[in-house]
């Protein structure tokens, strides 16, 4: 089986890499062949993470390349499809995904829909509210990271399944001796999502001050310098350090608003943080109150008091910390890992082929 893979972005995004490249292997012990055509490459990731713009000529050529991709699609058996085809364009061009009559796996782990339902500009909000409406519906199976996308999905498609997002587990593993002065609070993220940390840097700034802690900030990119403050560290994310970043916090954290967009978020900075053994602070948004159990993997905290009072509880209690750890490790091993969830999206594959093979056979 020969599957295409039609991404927006370069194995260097997480989405990418953890929806997609990370199951590389298991799919190919299943005879189970993947070949990539992202629309933006990784120097498109890269900019964006530098807080930069993309040119519309390349952006123009990316579309271009998307529409030869499709064009080709012909010699794939099935095609695998992350987010949409084209961005900003009517729902008619994602149609183009059954030009060739090929079974369609349908990916997603983020709320892309409310870019167009919930836009702040009504013309958009009309002609493109329900452009993703036709992929879904005509999928053979979505995989959707949480209830949320999940729930939305199967509006339009009754085979609609939740694959959350997951860590290999075997190289997302605590440390043995964790360096705890000072006791480190971390986030990692990017630079998109650094602004639902800004509420909460008054608050972090003043436990580096009054507690010995410092707060680290891993892939925030250039916005968040104009935020620095005595005890933050701002590190540059990459592929090759992110697990290590990870292992060095003491505390994960990951705040959310209670929006729409927020909703759809799956929790992956969390199963990091968990799969390390760290105790983590999170709010009850989304999946996040599925993820985190309140109490005894971590805490979920709405207000700033709330926060002000879990991480509190953290910071004074080096024991409280390690049984959370531990929880945290064994729930990311138990739901959240590859080694549970690789096998089951090669059931997927597979059953959208059969499905597909089953539907030709009929006279």
């Amino acid at each position: 089986m020969r599957l295409l893979a039609l991404t927006k972005y370069g194995p260097l995004a997480a989405s990418t890499r953890q929806r997609f490249v990370q199951y590389e292997q298991s799919l190919a012990d299943a005879n189970i062949e993947v070949i990539y055509s992202s629309l933006l490459d990784d120097s498109h990731v890269q900019r964006l993470a530098d807080a930069r713009r993309a040119s519309p000529l390349l952006v123009a050529a990316a579309y271009a390349h998307r529409v030869m991709a499709l064009l080709g699609a012909r010699k794939y058996d099935a095609l695998w499809i992350h987010y949409e085809l084209f961005p900003y364009l009517p729902a008619t061009f994602e149609r183009a995904a059954f030009l060739h009559g090929k079974p369609v796996i349908f990916d997603y782990d983020d709320a892309v829909f409310h870019t167009y339902d919930s836009s702040p500009f009504s013309i958009a909000r009309w002609v493109l509210g329900g452009k993703l409406a036709p992929l879904i519906a005509g999928a053979t199976v979505v995989c959707c990271g949480n209830e949320y996308l999940r729930s939305h999905a199967s509006r339009y498609n009754s085979n609609s399944v939740i694959l959350p997002t997951v860590v290999d587990t075997d190289r997302y593993r605590p440390v043995i001796a964790r360096r705890n002065h000072p006791l480190t609070i971390g986030w990692i993220g990017s630079p998109s999502t650094w602004r639902f940390v800004r509420p909460y840097l008054p608050l972090l700034a003043e436990l580096c001050r009054d507690r010995d802690v410092r707060f680290v900030g891993v892939g925030a990119g250039r916005a968040a310098e104009a935020d620095r403050f005595d005890g933050l560290t701002l590190e540059k994310w990459s592929e090759a350090g992110e697990i290590a970043s990870v292992q060095a916090m003491d505390i994960g954290i990951m705040p959310l608003p209670d929006a729409p967009w927020a909703r759809g978020k799956c929790g992956y900075k969390l199963i990091q943080y968990m799969a390390c053994g760290l105790s983590v602070v999170a709010s009850p948004v989304g999946v996040n109150s599925d993820i985190v159990v309140e109490g005894t993997t971590g805490f979920l905290a709405t207000s700033i008091a709330q926060w002000r009072s879990a991480l509190n509880r953290l910071i004074d209690d080096a024991e409280l910390r390690r049984r959370m750890g531990e929880a945290g490790r064994a729930r990311a091993e138990e739901a959240y890992s590859l080694q549970v969830h690789a096998p089951r999206l090669v059931d997927i594959m597979l059953g959208a082929l059969e499905s597909r093979e089953a539907a030709q056979q009929i006279p």
